[in-house]
């Protein structure tokens, strides 16, 4: 899954850009935070895990 798909669905449900981290950056909605990993093609294995994790699938 294309990384900028992930933020728009998390970004749908809510979530709000924080703050880059190393290599990741933070997404928070409230006080929910998610991770996404800074790369272009995430696995989709964690693509649908960090989607499941928020019943976004």
């Amino acid at each position: 899954m294309k990384r900028r798909d992930l933020v728009r669905k998390l970004e749908a449900a809510g979530f709000v850009f924080e703050r880059h981290g190393g290599s990741h950056d933070i997404y928070k909605r409230g006080a929910e935070e998610e991770k996404v990993p800074r790369h272009r093609e995430l696995n989709e294995a964690l693509a649908k895990a960090i989607l499941r994790k928020w019943d976004l699938l």
